[in-house]
């Protein structure tokens, strides 16, 4: 059984940083297109970040680039988004997600798995 649980979320001033975690269960992370996502309310849920099985190739919605990092841990078969200059339209909830085709990382309906999402309150 697949299982992804996402933690590190919480309350921060805009400026800081957050780093969230997403460890996996049932499925080995490097070989999916592992991605991050969030949906702020009345929102629909959006790309954040994936990273393909390789690694070494990394995708970022332009709101987040330069901001956001998506990383892997193969030994701890967990997948990071560390989160800095956080602002406060980065609230939301933000989910982790796994796909095994992945041609699309950008895209939601791309994803087979995904966890139940961590809260990240930006205040202003």
């Amino acid at each position: 059984q697949v299982q992804l649980v996402e933690s590190g979320g919480g309350l921060v001033q805009a400026g800081g940083s957050l780093r969230l975690s997403c460890a996996a269960s049932g499925l080995t992370v490097s070989s999916y297109v592992m991605g991050w996502f969030r949906q702020a309310p009345g929102k629909e849920r959006e790309f954040v970040a994936a990273i393909r099985r390789s690694g070494s190739s990394t995708y970022y919605a332009d709101s987040v680039k330069g901001r956001f990092t998506i990383s892997r841990d193969n030994a701890k078969n967990t997948v990071y988004l560390q989160m800095n200059s956080l602002k406060p339209e980065d609230t939301a909830v933000y989910y982790c997600a796994a796909s095994i085709v992945g041609y699309r990382p950008g895209i939601t309906a791309e994803y087979d798995y995904w966890g139940q999402g961590t809260q990240v309150t930006v205040s202003s």
